[in-house]
């Protein structure tokens, strides 16, 4: 079906009263970046809503995008015409016969009338479009509560709007709203959840992973930077922290303590996130963890684990089961990456009988013996390398960071 116009409704940040101009102008910019591909589309915004006329583009590609713009509630693909009772009622009887209509579909009109000079109401409208319509087809059952079929009407001054289809999208608060974040980013199913998450919450997340050659190969590198890529599609852009981590790791195995092993290893994960995050004006982590799902995912080993840095740290899955996290995972399109058999340097060293219930001081004492540890932590963030992912390409991070910025939002 043709369409005219996109109606793209705002979400949450709705609530955020004197920063509502705020958000909305946030939501807009992303979803000018979004519309690039599309050069012909042009954008009006009213309050509350943004508009996008499509001037011949491809809608639906337009719409697959555009459901990843966090702040934005629903997408609607709109057919215009004049605000004349005539027209309106014409172009809802064609609307409806591109439609395959089986017998009993039930139905109703909703009419809203934003322009007070029509002189017809809203309510007037419904009955005045509506009944021709149910003459015209006979499949049709009218229904007011619960219809299959709801024709929604938009009266306005410079035209009427006519849809029926309203699709979710991300929801959520405008990227970047609340601050940054640093996203502790394996290549399994949990941790793109969590920065998907995140985002969604208004995060711009900046992801940090841990590699470990020749333990890990490079496709597992690979693996990371494919799902950074996918995170990209909701944010734009995304900036990926690739730390060397193979000298901490191998470490830990000589102080004849396997069963600390991955406690030893997260915290100097949470170590080296915090110093990047004090570069890169970050104010919390987010990680993967879900409560009880791994023995570093227990309470005390969270516990003991978290110690390693002052910032606030963020878990969006703690309380979700494994089937809830992998649900999400498919619906923003992580999980068919996660599932690759390339692993992380966490899944290679996990030991036979790894601690649920770690000791603090027994911890502490340990990284204290490895006198050289916080010079291998600098050492491993000297040598990260940074580069700024989006959906189709990689940035150069040797770019002015306000230039890559220009270009992308």
């Amino acid at each position: 079906m043709k369409y005219d116009m996109l109606l793209l409704r705002f979400g949450e940040l709705t609530l955020k009263g004197r920063n509502r101009n705020r958000f909305e102008n946030t939501v807009l910019k992303h979803v000018k970046s979004v519309l690039r591909p599309f050069p012909a589309a042009t954008i009006q915004k009213e309050y509350g809503r943004l508009y996008i006329v499509i001037n011949g583009e491809d809608s639906e590609s337009m719409i697959k995008e555009l459901k990843k713009v966090f702040g934005l509630y629903s997408v609607s693909p709109v057919i215009v015409c004049p605000s004349e009772l005539d027209a309106i009622v014409e172009t809802s009887t064609s609307f409806l016969k591109q439609m395959p209509l089986k017998d009993g579909t039930t139905f109703k009109v909703s009419a809203r009338r934003v322009w007070k000079k029509f002189p017809y109401s809203s309510h007037e409208m419904n009955h005045l479009v509506g009944a021709p319509l149910l003459q015209e087809f006979e499949q049709l059952k009218i229904s007011m509560k619960d219809p299959e079929l709801e024709l929604r009407i938009e009266i306005r001054e410079t035209g009427t709007y006519i849809f029926c289809e309203v699709i979710p999208a991300a929801g959520g608060f405008p990227r970047g709203s609340n601050g940054k974040a640093m996203l502790l980013l394996s290549g399994g199913i949990d941790s793109p959840v969590a920065g998907y998450s995140a985002m969604r919450r208004g995060l711009e997340v900046e992801a940090v992973h841990f590699y470990s050659y020749p333990f890990t190969s490079r496709k597992a590198k690979e693996k990371v930077m494919e799902l950074a890529k996918v995170l990209s599609g909701y944010s734009g852009r995304i900036k990926i922290h690739l730390v060397p981590f193979t000298e901490i790791q191998t470490s830990f195995t000589t102080v004849g303590q396997d069963n600390l092993i991955i406690t030893l290893m997260r915290r100097s994960m949470l170590r080296i996130a915090t110093m990047l995050a004090e570069r890169e004006g970050a104010l919390a982590i987010v990680t993967g963890d879900s409560l009880g799902q791994v023995a570093s995912q227990t309470l005390p080993s969270m516990n003991v684990i978290g110690r390693a840095t002052e910032l606030p740290l963020l878990r969006p899955l703690v309380t979700m089961d494994k089937n809830e996290i992998m649900d999400i995972a498919k619906q923003i399109g992580t999980y068919d990456l996660s599932i690759l058999p390339y692993e992380d340097c966490c899944t290679l060293f996990v030991p036979k009988s790894p601690t649920t219930n770690p000791n603090l001081h027994v911890v502490e004492r340990i990284e204290a013996s490895l006198e050289n540890l916080p010079t291998m932590l600098e050492d491993a963030v000297r040598r990260t390398e940074s580069v700024v992912l989006t959906p189709r390409s990689v940035i150069e991070t040797d770019r002015d960071e306000e230039t890559i910025q220009e270009d992308w939002f």
